[in-house]
């Protein structure tokens, strides 16, 4: 296992990219560290995408901007030793681990508006979020000036946002269009979407946290008999949840735009994704999967990827 060069500043990150940019391509998995194997899986897609002469970037940052005051900054796990340590056995070339104050000289002057989509589910709890997500990402972008970009579906409503941000801000690599692309969600045995809050849960409310995944599962096998179904199938699974306080239970279109009230405006196959956001203890997690409305009846199990 070869140790990734770790760059501290913004000039170590651009002076150790010089040289690798004209070898093949750059890809880039932004995370704010306290890695766990859904993190692994995400670099090691991002060494096949890069290839034997490319470069994987991943970053470490808690960004400050993204938390509300009262949210977790201040307890959210660093763990930077074991990070390193997975980013190395997964095939990462450079981490790039800045301070807060390296990323922000000073207070930002410009931050990036993102627009009526980050109103909607997260943005709607947590106002301001997502407008700190997608500066970091936008100066991720600018300082590492990645071909492709590795982001996972839990956190889909972010992964919506950030394919907005590359098209509506025309942003590229340096072989053309940037690439965002989408890791399907890595999952316990029992369900549970692999991240790095679920270290929060006491082992009670851990057992009580993969309700959200049967909620999602119970949406999908009834959506082939329309939203109301999915919905009444989701809220049923909900009542058996014990110590879950819901936030939202939302079925969209991938896009996030609502779906067309009239149920007969919506036809057979079409593409839809159920969202979910709920406390467990003080500990708030979030969840999604794609289903299908009319469609042929899932049975994938609550184990497994997405």
């Amino acid at each position: 296992m070869k140790a990734p060069v770790i760059a501290r500043t913004r000039a170590d990150l651009v002076t150790l990219l010089a040289d690798k940019r004209a070898a093949g391509p750059v890809v880039l998995v932004p995370t704010m560290g306290a890695l766990h194997e859904g993190h692994a899986s995400l670099v090691r897609l991002a060494r096949e995408r890069a290839g034997g002469d490319g470069t994987v970037v991943v970053s470490v940052f808690v960004n400050p901007l993204q938390f509300g005051p009262n949210e977790d900054l201040d307890r959210y796990p660093r763990t930077f030793d074991a990070d390193l340590e997975l980013c190395g056995r997964e095939g990462a070339d450079v981490v790039f681990a800045p301070t807060v104050e390296e990323m922000y000289p000073g207070e930002p002057q410009v931050t990036v508006d993102p627009g009526p989509t980050a109103d909607v589910l997260e943005g709607r709890t947590r106002p301001g979020h997502f407008r700190g997500v997608l500066t970091v990402v936008a100066k991720l972008f600018g300082l590492v000036g990645p071909d492709v970009a590795i982001f996972g579906e839990k956190d889909y409503q972010q992964l919506v946002l950030i394919r907005q941000l590359v098209a509506d801000l025309c942003i590229s690599g340096s072989r053309g269009a940037l690439e965002i692309v989408g890791a399907p969600t890595d999952r316990e045995t029992d369900g549970l979407a692999r991240s790095s809050r679920n270290r929060y849960l006491d082992p009670e409310q851990r057992r009580q946290a993969a309700a959200l995944s049967r909620v999602l599962h119970a949406a999908r096998r009834d959506a082939t008999y329309g939203v109301e179904a999915a919905l009444d199938a989701a809220r049923a699974e909900l009542r058996t949840a014990d110590g879950v306080d819901l936030d939202y239970f939302e079925i969209r279109s991938p896009d996030l735009t609502e779906l067309p009230a009239d149920p007969a405006q919506i036809g057979p196959g079409t593409p839809a994704r159920a969202l979910i956001a709920a406390r467990v203890g003080i500990t708030r997690l979030i969840d999604n999967l794609a289903l299908t409305i009319g469609g042929p009846t899932t049975q994938d199990p609550p184990e497994g990827s997405n």
